[in-house]
């Protein structure tokens, strides 16, 4: 272990991010009262350009007039590439309640488009006496963003969340697939007579995860396009959590009880954790570094692991 210790990302529950349109303010009441843990209001993708004014008016307005409880409210803005998102940023900061906990940068290609966001914040909120310091959140959508993604990383005290985002990146790369997550048909391995799909993805969420855990940073797995195949989205998020990743983006609100699902510990995760760390504290009274739980050896790289279960679970059950 180096000497200089991993920080540890902000302690919030962020199993679920759901994502609705700001065009559509008739879903924010719904959105609200959803068991998402974040809810990322949209100004980018899912706006058309000529709404763009009236939906960055209707997030205004509904941050400060809709009651979203204890949730983490974010709002994706657009990307550096257009003329829309620097007004996002001013009028966010400048109309809307500080009950705005984040905003989401979309398309990020390194530590530069960071700094660019951060100085406008950070001008605007000693401008206006903002005392709520704003977050960010990333998204990596780009082959320039997977190749700076440490950098990213590290980019901004602000930045508190990264996610990957399939079809652009996808798009970025080159890839043969217009698939939004998920395995790819082609994308497969042969033997025997039988064919067995590996995860196209697995390579940039690991990137993500070593990145996001160097920094302190909260990783996330981004959509899965296809709502009505839920098997689909569930593997895709097994896969993710166990990666590391601690949560996953919600397009239609039925995959927000899919995430929660498999990013929740389970009754019997959590008592197994609580076990191991029993069963190292009377090792440790004899004076032993390491034990044998259920014939298995654990020692100090299981107590961390055993404490970050419990600590996820207390933390969903107070949030």
């Amino acid at each position: 272990m180096s000497f200089r210790i991993q920080p540890q990302p902000v302690a919030r529950p962020n199993r679920c991010q759901l994502f609705g349109p700001g065009s559509r303010p008739a879903i924010f009441e719904k959105m609200a009262a959803s068991d998402a843990d974040v809810i990322n209001i949209d100004l980018e993708d899912s706006v058309a350009p000529d709404d763009k004014a009236q939906a960055r008016k209707n997030v205004i307005e509904a941050i400060g007039d809709v009651d979203w409880g204890k949730k983490t409210l974010s709002v994706r803005i657009n990307g550096l590439d257009t003329p829309y998102w620097y007004r996002d940023v001013v009028d966010l900061l400048e109309q809307a309640s500080d009950r705005l906990d984040q905003i989401m940068i979309p398309k990020v290609g390194n530590a530069g488009d960071l700094y660019a966001v951060d100085a406008l914040v950070t001008a605007i909120e000693a401008a206006t006496g903002r005392t709520k310091r704003l977050a960010f959140e990333v998204i990596i959508e780009s082959a320039a963003g997977i190749a700076h993604v440490e950098e990213i990383a590290a980019g901004s005290p602000r930045l508190q969340a990264m996610s990957l985002g399939a079809a652009d990146f996808a798009a970025s790369m080159g890839m043969s697939t217009t698939g939004i997550g998920g395995t790819q048909e082609n994308y497969y391995m042969h033997r025997d007579g039988a064919k067995y799909w590996s995860d196209p993805w697995h390579w940039a969420q690991a990137n993500i995860v070593a990145a996001c855990r160097t920094h302190g940073i909260l990783p996330v797995d981004g959509p899965f396009g296809d709502f009505s195949d839920d098997d689909g989205f569930r593997a895709q998020a097994l896969r993710s959590a166990t990666l590391g990743m601690v949560g996953k983006w919600a397009i239609h609100p039925k995959q927000v009880a899919l995430a929660n699902e498999v990013f929740t510990p389970t009754d019997a995760a959590v008592q197994e954790a609580r076990e191991i760390l029993a069963a190292m504290e009377a090792a440790k009274a004899k004076g032993e570094g390491a034990t044998v739980y259920k014939g298995r050896l654990v020692d100090i790289a299981s107590i961390k692991q055993a404490e970050g279960i419990v600590k996820q679970s207390e933390m969903i059950a107070g949030g």
